[in-house]
């Protein structure tokens, strides 16, 4: 059974296969991971996960990494800033490794990231996703998404 866990340098190994899986880029939204960030290395790769969990902290974000047993299948995060980054990327981004896509994950996670963020007492999120990808579309719509503009990114907002 899939759980959300805070980032935990315990899980590199896991974490690397599934970086390794989704190739070269940044392109793995929900991790916090920046183009300076050095994750390959145990230390390099701790010393991200105390910058995401500070960064989490300083701004009142939250980062989760969505894990089976010991293996990590994506991640996902509720931001609160800064703001222009949240109008840029939304209030909500998640990922998750293409060997585990299309079981539901991310509809479950963003579903339970909502719940957060309606505890928190925010009454609407960003969410945004890219124009052609539709599965991120269709996770964004099933939990009650409804599409703001679509300029080269599709814009959703979702009411809490």
């Amino acid at each position: 059974m899939p759980q959300l866990i805070p980032p935990t340098p315990l899980l590199h190994a896991t974490w690397l296969e599934s970086h390794e899986e989704w190739g070269p880029g940044l392109h793995e939204d929900g991790f916090g991971l920046a183009p300076e960030d050095e994750v390959v290395t145990p230390g390099g790769f701790a010393a991200w996960v105390a910058r995401v969990t500070t960064e989490a902290e300083r701004t009142g974000s939250v980062y989760r990494w969505i894990v089976e047993g010991d293996r990590v299948l994506g991640g996902i995060a509720l931001r609160y800033g800064p703001a222009d980054f949240v109008e840029w990327a939304g209030h909500i981004g998640y990922g998750v490794r293409p060997s585990a896509r299309r079981a539901g994950l991310a509809t479950w996670a963003l579903g339970l990231m909502l719940d957060e963020a309606r505890a928190a007492g925010l009454d609407r999120v960003l969410l945004v996703c890219v124009t052609d990808n539709a599965g991120s579309a269709r996770t964004i719509e099933r939990n009650g998404g409804v599409l703001e503009e679509t300029t080269p990114l599709r814009r959703y907002w979702v009411a809490l």
